[in-house]
Protein backbone atom coordinates (compact mmCIF):
# COMPACT_ATOMS: atom_id res chain seq x y z
CA UNK A 1 0.00 0.00 0.00
CA UNK A 2 1.30 3.46 -0.84
CA UNK A 3 1.25 6.31 1.64
CA UNK A 4 0.96 10.08 1.48
CA UNK A 5 4.40 10.33 3.09
CA UNK A 6 5.92 8.08 0.44
CA UNK A 7 4.27 10.05 -2.34
CA UNK A 8 5.49 13.37 -0.95
CA UNK A 9 9.01 12.00 -0.73
CA UNK A 10 8.87 10.71 -4.30
CA UNK A 11 7.62 14.07 -5.59
CA UNK A 12 10.31 15.90 -3.61
CA UNK A 13 13.00 13.67 -5.11
CA UNK A 14 11.55 14.35 -8.55
CA UNK A 15 11.73 18.12 -8.00
CA UNK A 16 15.37 17.82 -6.91
CA UNK A 17 16.18 15.71 -9.96
CA UNK A 18 14.53 18.24 -12.27
CA UNK A 19 16.49 21.03 -10.57
CA UNK A 20 19.78 19.17 -10.90
CA UNK A 21 19.15 18.56 -14.61
CA UNK A 22 18.25 22.21 -15.16
CA UNK A 23 21.37 23.39 -13.36
CA UNK A 24 23.62 21.00 -15.28
CA UNK A 25 22.20 22.15 -18.62
CA UNK A 26 22.57 25.80 -17.67
CA UNK A 27 26.17 25.36 -16.53
CA UNK A 28 27.02 23.35 -19.63
CA UNK A 29 25.85 26.35 -21.66
CA UNK A 30 28.16 28.57 -19.60
CA UNK A 31 25.36 30.75 -18.21
CA UNK A 32 25.00 32.20 -14.74
CA UNK A 33 21.64 32.04 -13.00
CA UNK A 34 21.18 35.74 -13.72
CA UNK A 35 21.90 35.33 -17.43
CA UNK A 36 19.64 32.30 -17.68
CA UNK A 37 16.86 34.07 -15.77
CA UNK A 38 16.84 36.89 -18.32
CA UNK A 39 16.44 34.38 -21.14
CA UNK A 40 13.57 32.43 -19.55
CA UNK A 41 11.92 35.60 -18.21
CA UNK A 42 11.82 34.46 -14.60
CA UNK A 43 13.64 36.15 -11.73
CA UNK A 44 17.02 34.82 -10.62
CA UNK A 45 15.50 33.91 -7.27
CA UNK A 46 12.87 31.78 -9.04
CA UNK A 47 15.54 30.06 -11.10
CA UNK A 48 17.47 29.31 -7.91
CA UNK A 49 14.36 27.71 -6.39
CA UNK A 50 13.79 25.62 -9.51
CA UNK A 51 17.38 24.37 -9.39
CA UNK A 52 17.15 23.62 -5.67
CA UNK A 53 13.97 21.60 -6.15
CA UNK A 54 12.00 24.01 -3.97
CA UNK A 55 9.47 25.16 -6.55
CA UNK A 56 7.33 23.28 -9.05
CA UNK A 57 8.37 24.26 -12.60
CA UNK A 58 5.66 26.06 -14.63
CA UNK A 59 4.51 24.54 -17.91
CA UNK A 60 6.31 27.10 -20.07
CA UNK A 61 9.73 26.72 -18.41
CA UNK A 62 11.02 23.89 -20.67
CA UNK A 63 10.03 25.80 -23.82
CA UNK A 64 11.62 29.03 -22.57
CA UNK A 65 14.73 27.12 -21.50
CA UNK A 66 14.88 25.67 -24.99
CA UNK A 67 15.05 29.17 -26.43
CA UNK A 68 18.18 29.74 -24.36
CA UNK A 69 19.76 26.28 -24.16
CA UNK A 70 18.64 24.68 -27.42
CA UNK A 71 16.09 22.08 -28.58
CA UNK A 72 17.80 19.09 -26.94
CA UNK A 73 17.61 20.75 -23.53
CA UNK A 74 13.95 21.57 -24.17
CA UNK A 75 13.16 17.90 -24.87
CA UNK A 76 14.99 16.72 -21.76
CA UNK A 77 13.28 19.26 -19.50
CA UNK A 78 9.87 18.66 -21.08
CA UNK A 79 10.10 14.94 -20.34
CA UNK A 80 11.24 15.60 -16.76
CA UNK A 81 8.47 18.15 -16.19
CA UNK A 82 5.83 15.78 -17.61
CA UNK A 83 6.91 13.11 -15.12
CA UNK A 84 6.61 15.64 -12.30
CA UNK A 85 3.14 16.74 -13.38
CA UNK A 86 1.99 13.14 -13.42
CA UNK A 87 3.21 12.63 -9.86
CA UNK A 88 1.54 15.85 -8.75
CA UNK A 89 -1.72 14.98 -10.50
CA UNK A 90 -2.07 11.38 -9.36
CA UNK A 91 -3.40 10.36 -5.98
CA UNK A 92 -0.65 9.44 -3.54
CA UNK A 93 -2.02 5.95 -3.06
CA UNK A 94 -2.07 5.36 -6.85
CA UNK A 95 1.52 6.25 -7.73
CA UNK A 96 2.97 2.78 -7.20
CA UNK A 97 0.43 1.13 -9.48
CA UNK A 98 0.88 3.86 -12.11
CA UNK A 99 4.56 2.90 -12.27
CA UNK A 100 3.62 -0.77 -12.62
CA UNK A 101 1.27 0.06 -15.51
CA UNK A 102 4.05 1.73 -17.46
CA UNK A 103 6.14 -1.47 -17.58
CA UNK A 104 3.36 -4.07 -17.98
CA UNK A 105 3.23 -6.45 -20.94
CA UNK A 106 -0.36 -7.40 -20.04
CA UNK A 107 -2.81 -5.16 -18.21
CA UNK A 108 -6.29 -6.25 -17.12
CA UNK A 109 -9.02 -4.21 -15.44
CA UNK A 110 -12.45 -5.07 -14.08
CA UNK A 111 -14.48 -2.04 -12.97
CA UNK A 112 -17.85 -1.89 -11.22
CA UNK A 113 -17.58 1.70 -9.92
CA UNK A 114 -16.47 3.96 -12.76
CA UNK A 115 -15.08 3.84 -16.29
CA UNK A 116 -11.43 2.66 -16.03
CA UNK A 117 -9.08 5.64 -15.93
CA UNK A 118 -7.29 4.56 -19.11
CA UNK A 119 -10.60 4.77 -21.01
CA UNK A 120 -12.03 8.04 -19.68
CA UNK A 121 -12.50 10.91 -22.14
CA UNK A 122 -11.79 14.41 -20.84
CA UNK A 123 -15.44 15.26 -20.23
CA UNK A 124 -15.89 12.24 -17.98
CA UNK A 125 -12.66 12.98 -16.09
CA UNK A 126 -13.83 16.51 -15.37
CA UNK A 127 -17.25 15.29 -14.25
CA UNK A 128 -15.61 12.91 -11.78
CA UNK A 129 -13.29 15.54 -10.34
CA UNK A 130 -15.94 18.28 -10.26
CA UNK A 131 -18.17 16.15 -8.04
CA UNK A 132 -15.45 14.87 -5.74
CA UNK A 133 -15.56 15.70 -2.05
CA UNK A 134 -14.01 17.55 -0.41
CA UNK A 135 -13.86 20.09 -3.27
CA UNK A 136 -10.50 21.03 -4.76
CA UNK A 137 -9.24 24.10 -6.59
CA UNK A 138 -9.48 24.58 -10.34
CA UNK A 139 -5.68 24.41 -10.47
CA UNK A 140 -5.69 20.98 -8.82
CA UNK A 141 -8.40 19.74 -11.16
CA UNK A 142 -6.39 20.88 -14.19
CA UNK A 143 -3.29 19.08 -12.89
CA UNK A 144 -5.24 15.87 -12.31
CA UNK A 145 -7.01 16.01 -15.67
CA UNK A 146 -3.68 16.52 -17.42
CA UNK A 147 -2.09 13.67 -15.45
CA UNK A 148 -4.88 11.25 -16.34
CA UNK A 149 -4.87 12.18 -20.03
CA UNK A 150 -1.10 11.79 -20.07
CA UNK A 151 -1.39 8.38 -18.40
CA UNK A 152 -3.78 7.26 -21.14
CA UNK A 153 -0.96 7.55 -23.68
CA UNK A 154 0.09 4.11 -22.43
CA UNK A 155 -2.38 2.46 -24.81
CA UNK A 156 -1.00 4.25 -27.86
CA UNK A 157 2.64 4.09 -26.77
CA UNK A 158 2.66 0.39 -25.87
CA UNK A 159 1.24 -1.45 -28.91
CA UNK A 160 2.81 -4.72 -27.70
CA UNK A 161 1.00 -4.60 -24.37
CA UNK A 162 -2.24 -6.60 -24.19
CA UNK A 163 -5.01 -4.53 -22.60
CA UNK A 164 -8.24 -6.12 -21.37
CA UNK A 165 -11.13 -4.20 -19.80
CA UNK A 166 -14.35 -5.55 -18.32
CA UNK A 167 -16.85 -2.82 -17.47
CA UNK A 168 -20.21 -3.15 -15.76
CA UNK A 169 -23.06 -1.89 -17.95
CA UNK A 170 -24.48 -0.13 -14.90
CA UNK A 171 -21.54 2.30 -14.98
CA UNK A 172 -22.67 3.63 -18.35
CA UNK A 173 -26.36 3.48 -17.47
CA UNK A 174 -25.63 5.86 -14.57
CA UNK A 175 -24.80 8.60 -17.13
CA UNK A 176 -22.18 10.25 -14.97
CA UNK A 177 -21.89 13.89 -16.10
CA UNK A 178 -25.03 13.71 -18.23
CA UNK A 179 -26.06 12.25 -21.58
CA UNK A 180 -23.49 14.17 -23.63
CA UNK A 181 -20.61 12.98 -21.45
CA UNK A 182 -21.95 9.41 -21.63
CA UNK A 183 -22.07 9.71 -25.42
CA UNK A 184 -18.42 10.80 -25.36
CA UNK A 185 -17.54 7.82 -23.16
CA UNK A 186 -19.23 5.33 -25.48
CA UNK A 187 -17.62 6.86 -28.57
CA UNK A 188 -14.21 6.80 -26.90
CA UNK A 189 -14.58 3.20 -25.71
CA UNK A 190 -15.67 2.11 -29.20
CA UNK A 191 -12.69 3.89 -30.76
CA UNK A 192 -10.11 2.49 -28.33
CA UNK A 193 -11.64 -0.97 -28.73
CA UNK A 194 -10.66 -1.01 -32.42
CA UNK A 195 -6.98 -1.29 -31.48
CA UNK A 196 -5.61 -4.79 -32.01
CA UNK A 197 -4.02 -4.87 -28.56
CA UNK A 198 -7.20 -3.81 -26.72
CA UNK A 199 -10.12 -6.00 -25.71
CA UNK A 200 -13.18 -4.38 -24.12
CA UNK A 201 -16.13 -6.32 -22.74
CA UNK A 202 -19.33 -5.17 -21.08
CA UNK A 203 -20.82 -7.12 -18.19
CA UNK A 204 -24.60 -6.93 -18.80
CA UNK A 205 -27.01 -5.69 -16.18
CA UNK A 206 -28.69 -9.07 -15.93
CA UNK A 207 -26.08 -11.76 -15.31
CA UNK A 208 -27.01 -14.53 -12.90
CA UNK A 209 -23.51 -16.06 -13.05
CA UNK A 210 -21.22 -13.28 -11.86
CA UNK A 211 -18.03 -13.79 -9.87
CA UNK A 212 -17.13 -10.10 -9.44
CA UNK A 213 -19.06 -9.65 -6.22
CA UNK A 214 -15.89 -8.73 -4.28
CA UNK A 215 -15.38 -5.58 -6.34
CA UNK A 216 -13.02 -4.09 -8.89
CA UNK A 217 -9.60 -5.53 -9.62
CA UNK A 218 -6.56 -4.74 -11.74
CA UNK A 219 -3.86 -7.15 -12.85
CA UNK A 220 -0.51 -6.53 -14.53
CA UNK A 221 2.08 -8.88 -15.98
CA UNK A 222 5.63 -7.56 -15.64
CA UNK A 223 8.34 -7.88 -18.27
CA UNK A 224 9.73 -10.91 -16.43
CA UNK A 225 6.24 -12.47 -16.62
CA UNK A 226 5.37 -12.04 -12.96
CA UNK A 227 1.81 -10.99 -12.14
CA UNK A 228 0.74 -8.31 -9.67
CA UNK A 229 -2.73 -7.38 -8.50
CA UNK A 230 -4.19 -4.07 -7.40
CA UNK A 231 -7.37 -3.06 -5.61
CA UNK A 232 -8.69 0.27 -4.33
CA UNK A 233 -10.77 1.45 -1.42
CA UNK A 234 -11.64 4.86 -0.01
CA UNK A 235 -8.43 6.91 -0.44
CA UNK A 236 -6.31 3.77 -0.14
CA UNK A 237 -5.01 0.96 -2.27
CA UNK A 238 -3.34 -2.44 -2.02
CA UNK A 239 -0.65 -3.79 -4.31
CA UNK A 240 -0.96 -7.57 -4.24
CA UNK A 241 2.20 -9.58 -4.90
CA UNK A 242 1.65 -12.83 -2.99
CA UNK A 243 1.43 -15.50 -5.73
CA UNK A 244 -1.49 -17.28 -4.07
CA UNK A 245 -3.51 -14.06 -3.78
CA UNK A 246 -2.67 -13.02 -7.34
CA UNK A 247 -3.72 -16.47 -8.55
CA UNK A 248 -7.15 -15.91 -6.97
CA UNK A 249 -7.55 -12.64 -8.87
CA UNK A 250 -6.42 -14.22 -12.14
CA UNK A 251 -8.95 -17.04 -11.73
CA UNK A 252 -11.72 -14.56 -11.04
CA UNK A 253 -10.75 -12.34 -13.93
CA UNK A 254 -10.71 -15.31 -16.29
CA UNK A 255 -14.19 -16.27 -15.15
CA UNK A 256 -15.43 -12.69 -15.57
CA UNK A 257 -14.16 -12.73 -19.13
CA UNK A 258 -16.30 -15.76 -19.88
CA UNK A 259 -19.34 -14.20 -18.18
CA UNK A 260 -19.17 -10.80 -19.88
CA UNK A 261 -20.36 -10.12 -23.42
CA UNK A 262 -17.78 -10.91 -26.08
CA UNK A 263 -16.21 -8.02 -27.99
CA UNK A 264 -18.67 -8.09 -30.89
CA UNK A 265 -21.71 -8.25 -28.62
CA UNK A 266 -20.17 -5.44 -26.56
CA UNK A 267 -19.90 -3.19 -29.63
CA UNK A 268 -23.52 -3.94 -30.53
CA UNK A 269 -24.72 -3.11 -27.01
CA UNK A 270 -22.70 0.11 -26.86
CA UNK A 271 -24.11 1.25 -30.19
CA UNK A 272 -27.63 0.53 -28.93
CA UNK A 273 -26.97 2.46 -25.73
CA UNK A 274 -25.59 5.40 -27.68
CA UNK A 275 -28.65 5.45 -29.91
CA UNK A 276 -30.90 5.58 -26.85
CA UNK A 277 -29.24 8.71 -25.41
Amino acid sequence: MTTDQGSASELSDGLKTFGAVLKALREEAGLTQEEFSLGVRYSASYVAKFEQGKRFPPKNLPARAGEVLGPVAAKVLTAAARSLRRKAGLASWFLQWAGTEEEAVSLYAYECRAVPGLLQPEGYIRAVFDLRLPPVTEEQIEREVEARLDRQQLIANRPNTAFSFIIEQSILERRMGGSEVTRQVIDHVLEVGTRRNVEIQIMPLCQEDHCGIDGQMYLAESQDNQWLGYTEGQRSSSLISNPKDVSVLLQRYGKLRSQALDCRATVKLLEQMRGAL
